[in-house]
């Protein structure tokens, strides 16, 4: 089971009450979730806790949200993929977001480097002419390259990549 600690907005958004799950010792940890409105869509911005690796995830409608579990296993696929991991490694990251369940934020320096990456992307975004016209694989990419201070001054890129050398490619 894995957890996405959730903001406010999100957990109304989604329809969850927030559990009191303790997350169980997984490869990557658990990830913080966060609405934004961008260009009047709903879009989810992802972010591992441990990593601070990050998917963004545009335009979800109301029954989006509904599935959201599946919609956000989709994109970590995708995104994974599109960094090149393994077979191997993504489905060791696959079969832990198997079981998701919703929990509130707990760590602020998790949200400030979210808020962070959310500036960047609304730039991203108003550079490219609009969400429509942003390639969002791209912009995925763009984002995980991003030095942050949380980690070290590291990129989540290269803390992921590290997390996931154990696992035989």
């Amino acid at each position: 089971m894995q957890v996405i600690r959730c903001t406010q907005k999100l957990l109304r958004e989604l329809k969850q009450e927030p559990t009191n799950v303790v997350p169980m010792n997984h490869l990557l940890g658990s990830w913080h979730a966060n609405l934004l409105i961008i260009e009047r869509h709903k879009c989810v911005l992802v972010t591992n806790d441990s990593t601070l690796y990050t998917i963004f995830i545009p335009c979800l409608t109301k029954p989006d949200f509904q599935v959201f579990p599946i919609l956000f296993g989709q994109h970590l696929f995708k995104s994974l993929l599109n960094e090149d991991f393994s077979q191997k490694q993504i489905e060791a990251v696959l079969d832990e977001h198997r079981d998701i369940q919703y929990g509130k934020t707990n760590n602020r320096r998790v949200l400030g480097s979210m808020n962070d990456l959310a500036f960047q992307l609304k730039c991203h975004i108003k550079m490219d002419g609009g969400i429509k016209a942003t390639n969002i694989p791209e912009l995925n990419y763009k984002l995980n390259r991003t030095i942050l201070s949380l980690n070290n001054y590291q990129r989540p890129i290269d803390m992921l990549r590290r997390k996931l050398e154990e696992i035989n490619t």
